[in-house]
């Protein structure tokens, strides 16, 4: 490596970024990968990092880890997980980049230092109670601590953020970063993290002063939803090409890729986990839509043995207005093959409440593991006689084998009604 190449190194973590992929032998960081490692190089004090899962932010963070010992062997780095275990293994893997890497080889600490994996000095600092590299979970002993370098990576997980009072619970622990960071000049917290919940605390500390940039899976189609702290270089790529909209934006992750952990994680997680969009709108707070349901004609006997579902635009009823959430459509199937008898029937009742309120009835019937819904309606003036007999000739109709009504509805006088009629 001649000194030119070393300078450029030691001056620029990207450089030093790309150097450690090649180490490590793997492919040459991403875009998204680059502008990662240039936000940290970026050095703000109160720093805050939100990328989609598996971009490698903790690798990132790790080699930035190694490159600040580079340039200052004096650091004093403390790393924080929701477990110590992650801690650890972030740990390692800065000291296995020391034990491997040649520009890094004269960081190793001699035989006077301490050498655990989880804790260790490097070589060429000056004598201190706190070691160059330090592992911890958030909860355990924070107290007593001193960093140049606070790393906090995915302190908030799905058990310690569940409740308000663990969210809360969960930053007084982070607030104890104030009191370990040194003063010392190119002091950082950096927290790194993936938001769990859409009240996340990683938007709390946006509001305590942290700056914040957020990388997610796919250019979205709202860049307001994340109040100014998507990163730069996306909003320049929609305002250049607007056409961009859910596609990709990290070369390493395919549309189907993304589409299949969609399905996975369900759609509010997705947008969680991968869009790092904590904003629920309607379409998120009620995910069944109507374009969900399939819109065919039945029978009260029989049913088609296979359907299938179709996004086109043939197969979208334009004739039913929509009465769901905007965009939303419904949709006939594609496919219809056979028909069979239905394996069971059940007529569903809902009784009325006080006012306008009608009585509502639903006829559900099942085969090959397909619900079909081949009647419903509503009746009004509760269950008067009148209203009793027009169920059970629905229930006649329909054939029904069992039927569900709600426990404050007058149950014994509607089943008597209904046996003497169906009979």
């Amino acid at each position: 490596m001649t000194e030119h190449e070393t300078k450029q190194i030691i001056q620029d973590f990207k450089v030093f970024l790309k150097h450690t992929w090649q180490h490590l032998r793997l492919p040459n960081p991403t875009r998204m990968q680059y502008m990662i490692a240039d936000y940290l190089q970026e050095g703000h004090t109160r720093s805050q990092l939100e990328a989609l899962r598996g971009i490698g932010k903790t690798w990132i963070t790790g080699a930035y880890v190694a490159w600040r010992l580079l340039r200052d062997p004096n650091e004093k780095i403390l790393i924080v997980s929701q477990s110590g275990a992650h801690s650890d293994n972030i740990s390692i893997f800065i000291r296995s980049l020391i034990d491997t890497m040649e520009i890094l080889a004269h960081l190793q600490p001699r035989p006077d230092q301490r050498g655990s994996v989880v804790a260790f000095d490097v070589n060429g600092c000056g004598i201190s109670v706190q070691p160059s590299v330090k592992a911890l979970g958030i909860t355990s002993q924070l107290q007593g601590n001193r960093a140049s370098l606070l790393i906090s990576d995915d302190v908030e997980g799905a058990q310690n953020s569940a409740t308000e009072k663990r969210r809360q619970d969960l930053l007084k622990q982070i607030a104890e970063y104030e009191a370990i960071l040194q003063t010392t000049d190119g002091a950082q917290i950096l927290v790194l993290g993936t938001p769990q919940t859409s009240e996340s605390i990683y938007n709390r500390l946006r509001d305590k002063g942290y700056v914040t940039r957020v990388y997610p899976a796919r250019y979205p189609e709202d860049i307001n939803s994340y109040a100014g702290c998507l990163a730069e270089y996306i909003t320049e790529d929609l305002a250049n090409n607007p056409s961009l909209v859910n596609t990709p934006i990290d070369s390493r992750f395919t549309e189907e890729d993304l589409y299949r952990r969609e399905l996975s994680y369900g759609r509010s997680g997705f947008k969680l986990q991968f869009m790092l969009d904590t904003t629920l709108s309607d379409a998120e707070k009620y995910p069944l839509k109507t374009r969900d349901l399939l819109v065919t004609d039945l029978s009260p006997s029989q049913a088609p043995t296979r359907l299938l579902w179709s996004s086109m635009g043939t197969q979208t009823i334009s004739e039913i207005p929509n009465v769901g959430f905007t965009g939303d459509t419904m949709q006939r199937p594609s496919l219809q093959e056979e028909f069979s008898k239905y394996e069971g029937s059940v007529l569903a009742i809902d009784p009325s409440g006080r006012g306008k309120d009608e009585m509502g009835w639903a006829v559900v019937n099942h085969l090959h593991g397909t619900v079909f819904i081949p009647g419903f309606g509503g009746l009004q003036g509760g269950y008067e006689e009148a209203n009793l007999i027009q169920l059970a000739e629905i229930a006649k109709e329909y054939a029904v084998n069992k039927i569900v009504i709600e426990s404050n509805f007058g149950r014994h006088n509607c089943l008597s009604i209904n046996r003497d009629l169906i009979r």
